[in-house]
C-alpha cells in the first residue's frame, strides 16, 4: 500500500502463509520508502516528536497487533486449532481496548493524518476483526477507523483480498 502511495513501481508477489514463504528475507521496509520516496513527510514526519508517535503505534502494530494475529494463525495453520482460546480471546479484546484508547486522541492512531502506522496496523487489524468481528458499540473510534481506511483505494487495492483469504482460512478451522 506504501508504493501504490507514494506512486513507487513495484510487484506484488502473493505469499503462501502455510508453507512458510512469509519468512523468507524478502520485506517491506516503511519508513525506508517514505523517507527515500516520500515527497512530503506527512506519513513519516521529520518532527521528533510527531515522528515519536509514530514510532510508538509501529512498535504496538509489530509487538500488539502482530502478536495477537501470529497466534491465530500459528494456532491454526500449524497445531491444528478449531477455535480461539481463552486467552488469544483476551488478547484480542485487550489489543482493541489499546486501538480505542489510541483513536480517542486522534482521528488516526498518530495524529490526525494518515501515516505509516495506519497503513501498517490496518493490515493486521482487518485480519484480526475478521476472525472476530468488533463491535462498533464498544469500540465506535476503532470502527470508524477501520470503515475510513478500507475506503481508501489503495486499501481495497492490496488490503482486502488478502484480509479476505487469511481470515476465512483461519474461520473454516473454528468450523
Amino acid at each position: 500500500m506504501t508504493c501504490d502511495i507514494l506512486n513507487i513501481p513495484f510487484e506484488p508477489i502473493e505469499v503462501n502463509l502455510p508453507t512458510k514463504e512469509h519468512l523468507t528475507a524478502d520485506h517491506a521496509i516503511l519508513m525506508y520508502l517514505v523517507d527515500k520516496y516520500g515527497k512530503d513527510d506527512s506519513l513519516y514526519p521529520k518532527d521528533l516528536k510527531k515522528r515519536a508517535l509514530v514510532n510508538q503505534k509501529l512498535f504496538f502494530d509489530t509487538g500488539i497487533l502482530f502478536a495477537r494475529l501470529k497466534n491465530m494463525v500459528v494456532s491454526v495453520f500449524y497445531e491444528g486449532a478449531t477455535s480461539l482460546s481463552e486467552k488469544q480471546l483476551r488478547d484480542v479484546y485487550e489489543a482493541y481496548g489499546f486501538l480505542e484508547e489510541f483513536l480517542t486522541r486522534s482521528k488516526y492512531l498518530a495524529g490526525d493524518g494518515i501515516t505509516i502506522a495506519d497503513i501498517s496496523a490496518i493490515t493486521y487489524v482487518t485480519s484480526i476483526v475478521y476472525v472476530l468481528p468488533l463491535d462498533a458499540k464498544i469500540y465506535p473510534k476503532t470502527a470508524a477507523w477501520i470503515k475510513d481506511l478500507e475506503q481508501k483505494p489503495y486499501c481495497q487495492k492490496y488490503n482486502a483480498r488478502g484480509t479476505a483469504l487469511l481470515g476465512e482460512r483461519i474461520r473454516q478451522a473454528f468450523k
